[in-house]
């Protein structure tokens, strides 16, 4: 360190106590704040208007709040994977569930492996990782963590029989699925004893002087809607709207379209028999899954509750997020697995000692976080931006810090994030949901502006990790000035052509760093 650089660190610690503490306290972070990351499992981005979830709220007024966050990917091993390396899913090349990007593309440094490397003792609790072999089956132990990952015992009755239903009077893998906790396996969830190990965790690093970063994942609202039924009444049924365009859009690509699988396999939704692919849910089960996502949502919102009556936000700096968001029968879609708004769009707030409140609304991306914290925390100063996929440490995201202790968005600055959704076929099929590597043929690479989402769904080479930009399947535009639910295609609407080709040249840019082996 040069005698410049710690006569700047004093002088920006002399500055703490004055008003000008938005980014001088964030600089002079060496004062080694430990690091609480809270992941939720496939919570999309709601609101008030939807559903009350006081805590989140309660952070979100007190914190750091970007009102337009997206994820990489639809889908949790790539996206968390993507969130945990800074690197986008064409970098890590995994785009389902099974390759481990250290044997596959490089050794790349994750986020938790930056703070253990710098002195942090690094734990993970429940679901940060994907488990399985996106993880190296160990949710890169050792690597990431200081401790062997926690998982509770439970989860291995995430999808059991153990669902009463109404009609059958018997025990079913459905998917709405309240429960009376006592009754299940072991008489808890996986939430709940998330919650235990984590509690414990923060109590027993009181009174240590070594920093921590503690990452706890909750798996609730992710499918099946398990969750203590008393939830149900907090969400009355007749509170309850559905989706405001609740059937395909005659203007989708059919490439677009997914078949939500993994909800019609589930035995209430099953019997319902709605046609393959493109059915759309009943008008009083659509409402019935909204009233149960809605549920599970509070469930986790009164968890995390609990979990921050044990932080110390004087020295912790708190992140909560989630892997991407869920279709609630929007477009006549449901869950995950596409590049429209509601998939994609999560929650993103950061609470950080001595920052005052704020609420952005520029895009940003999960790939942002690990640079952010990098920065918060002091470790970022000098790592790169990524230009190429042999850097062991880079980033491909961006600091928000800039945005975080902004006064007035700079509104002549354009923003933008992509992210990408993988299909085997134009045609949905069984597996267009969750293809296998070797199954794709088409990328779907989207941008999203303030005020545009575009996509194009291009050739993809599933060997050479190649895309050709001049074989399109399919062109999507939606104006979110004039339609926030995007229903409307106006991709080859006259007044939209020249935002068609401006969004087409900045995606296609956007999306070409060289995939060579680390």
């Amino acid at each position: 360190m040069t005698s410049i650089t710690i006569f700047l660190n004093v002088l920006l610690l002399s500055l703490t106590t004055t008003n000008i503490q938005a980014r001088n306290n964030l600089n002079t972070n060496k004062l080694r704040e430990n690091v609480l990351l809270i992941i939720i499992d496939d919570l999309r981005h709601l609101t008030g208007k939807n559903v009350k979830l006081p805590t989140i709220e309660k952070m979100a007024a007190n914190g750091i709040t970007f009102e337009n966050a997206f994820a990489q990917q639809a889908l949790c091993a790539p996206s968390r994977n993507s969130m945990l390396t800074g690197r986008r899913p064409d970098s890590l090349r995994l785009y389902d569930f099974y390759s481990y990007w250290r044997d596959s593309v490089g050794n790349f440094t994750t986020l938790p492996q930056l703070f253990k490397q710098n002195g942090y003792d690094t734990y993970s609790v429940g679901k940060i990782f994907h488990p399985g072999a996106s993880s190296n089956f160990s949710d890169d132990f050792p690597y990431s963590w200081t401790e062997e990952p926690y998982h509770p015992t439970t989860d291995k009755y995430k999808d059991a029989a153990v669902c009463k239903d109404k009609i059958t009077n018997k025990l079913q893998k459905n998917l709405i699925c309240p429960v009376d906790v006592i009754s299940q396996p072991d008489h808890t969830l996986p939430d709940l004893q998330t919650l235990d190990y984590a509690v414990n965790i923060l109590q027993e690093r009181r009174n240590k002087s070594r920093p921590f970063l503690l990452a706890v994942g909750f798996h609730k609202p992710h499918i099946p809607l398990k969750y203590p039924q008393e939830y149900l009444d907090r969400v009355p049924i007749d509170k309850i709207r559905p989706p405001k365009h609740p059937n395909l859009p005659k203007t989708m690509p059919t490439v677009a379209w997914h078949p939500w699988t993994d909800v019609r396999h589930r035995d209430d939704i099953a019997r319902l028999n709605i046609s393959f692919p493109f059915g759309t849910m009943p008008h009083e089960w659509t409402l019935k899954i909204i009233q149960s996502y809605y549920a599970a949502a509070i469930y986790v919102d009164d968890l995390i509750e609990s979990l921050m009556q044990h932080v110390d936000l004087k020295n912790t700096v708190v992140v909560l997020t989630s892997d991407h968001g869920w279709s609630l029968g929007e477009n006549g879609l449901w869950a995950k697995y596409s590049n429209f708004d509601v998939a994609l769009k999560v929650p993103l707030i950061f609470l950080i000692p001595g920052t005052k409140p704020n609420t952005i609304s520029f895009p940003v991306e999960l790939i942002d976080i690990f640079p952010t914290l990098a920065e918060i925390t002091g470790l970022g100063e000098d790592i790169p931006k990524c230009t190429k996929n042999t850097d062991i440490l880079c980033f491909e995201g961006k600091s928000l810090l800039d945005l975080a202790t902004q006064t007035e968005n700079d509104t002549d600055e354009e923003y933008f994030v992509i992210s990408q959704y993988p299909r085997p076929s134009v045609y949905p099929t069984k597996n267009s949901d969750k293809p296998k590597l070797k199954n794709i043929k088409i990328m779907g690479y989207s941008i999203r502006t303030n005020n545009y989402r575009y996509t194009e769904w291009v050739s993809f080479n599933h060997t050479l990790f190649t895309k050709d930009w001049n074989k399109l399947y399919g062109l999507e535009l939606y104006d979110h000035t004039t339609d926030p639910y995007e229903a409307y295609n106006v991709v080859s609407k006259r007044k939209y052509r020249r935002i068609r080709k401006h969004l087409s040249k900045l995606l296609s840019a956007t999306c070409t760093i060289p995939l060579t082996r680390g």
